[in-house]
């Protein structure tokens, strides 16, 4: 997987990448029963690094499509009317809608979509936007992010106040430096990695797994919407297996003490109305 990356020139050889990542992901998580701790979390920073590195290819393979925006800007500005396609930004003073992650319609959009650095908002992606793509979420505050569908994986990175609810994730959902949130989320494998005081309403075939986390609360995953049954089938996630109370805590390796970092929500709290 490293040499693809490195010397991968097509989206062709990302994919490739990609496909092989996802299976290392699946053998990680089918191992996590019997590996130690320490080899466990090892191997999870590994492929973490090298999806970063993907993420990051990706990137650099899209088209340059700024230079072309900043242009019709200034035709706007003289005059000029240019009809915005689903991905260009309104011109200055035109109120708009949350700026996903990355533009809409390029090459890297069957990969990767998302919003970043919103405030106060209602941010929702649908089943048709999100069909197994990667979600990135980052620096998002008092926002609540509502995601139907049958994404591949979701990171959730640097944010405060939030509520996410998710449909079934095939593969893992990322939580980095997030406080006072609040998830639901069902899929493969949770890492929670950085993060204080955050209720997740979780169903997880493999484990959860938290790291430098402190006043985490879980309970089973009871979001619901229209739809939800056929995005489970289409994730391959066994709604019949919930380890949402099963939870390594990397910090804390005593078998014979619970972890101070993490706990089960009281029954009394759980009552939501998403």
């Amino acid at each position: 997987v490293g040499e693809l990356l490195k010397s991968g020139e097509s989206m062709e050889q990302l994919e490739e990448a990609a496909a092989r990542l996802q299976g290392l992901q699946k053998l990680l998580n089918d191992s996590v029963l019997f590996l130690a701790a320490y080899d466990l979390r090892q191997a999870q920073e590994a492929l973490t690094r090298l999806q970063a590195i993907l993420a990051e290819r990706r990137q650099e393979l899209q088209p340059k499509k700024r230079f072309a925006f900043k242009t019709r800007r200034k035709d706007a500005a003289s005059g000029t009317k240019v009809d915005a396609g689903p991905g260009a930004p309104a011109a200055e003073g035109v109120p708009t809608s949350p700026p996903p992650l990355k533009e809409e319609g390029g090459i890297g959009s069957s990969f990767v979509c998302g919003f970043s650095n919103v405030e106060s908002q209602a941010l929702e992606k649908r089943a048709e936007e999100l069909h197994q793509r990667d979600v990135l979420l980052t620096d998002l505050s008092k926002c609540t992010i509502k995601l139907y569908g049958n994404p591949n994986t979701v990171r959730l990175a640097k944010a405060r106040s939030c509520t996410l609810l998710c449909g079934p994730v095939s593969t893992s959902v990322f939580l980095e430096d997030c406080s006072d949130c609040v998830l639901a989320v069902a899929c493969q494998q949770l890492r929670v990695h950085t993060t204080r005081d955050t209720r997740i309403f979780l169903q997880v075939t493999s484990r959860a797994i938290v790291e430098d986390c402190s006043g985490i609360q879980f309970a089973p995953y009871t979001w619901s919407y229209p739809g939800i049954d056929k995005d489970f089938e289409g994730s391959g996630l066994d709604r019949s297996r919930n380890n949402w109370n099963d939870v390594d805590d990397f910090n804390w390796l005593a078998r014979d003490m619970a972890s101070p970092n993490w706990s089960i929500l009281p029954e009394e709290e759980r009552m939501i109305q998403w």
